[in-house]
């Protein structure tokens, strides 16, 4: 039976500079840099915008019309929002309450 050693010694911290130099040393591993991530957009994952609204499925789903199957779907992986919805879910998270408010006004 082999023995496993370890060591007491802290780790050394790697400087910012460290972590970029052995980053960008990895052909595998690339990072983006500041051309790619003013290209990219973002666009919100339902399930990260939903737990931030700190709503269930079944609110979110209800609340913004969103059938709650597909919904699960989006957050399981198995299927993808489109772009039109996409866009809506932007709409949400840049002012949920107000989207809430046109799509389900209190009666009067």
């Amino acid at each position: 039976m082999s023995r496993i050693i370890t060591s007491n010694k802290t780790p050394r911290p790697m400087t910012s500079e460290a972590v970029e130099e052995a980053a960008r040393g990895d052909r595998d591993a690339h990072p983006l840099s500041e051309a790619d991530l003013k290209r990219m957009k973002r666009t919100p994952q339902a399930k990260t915008l939903r737990r931030a609204l700190e709503l269930t499925q079944e609110e979110f789903s209800a609340r913004y019309h969103i059938p709650l199957g597909t919904l699960r779907d989006w957050e399981q992986g198995r299927a993808e929002p489109d772009q039109p919805t996409r866009a809506y879910l932007t709409v949400i998270a840049r002012d949920p309450d107000r989207v809430n408010h046109l799509l389900n006004p209190m009666p009067n």
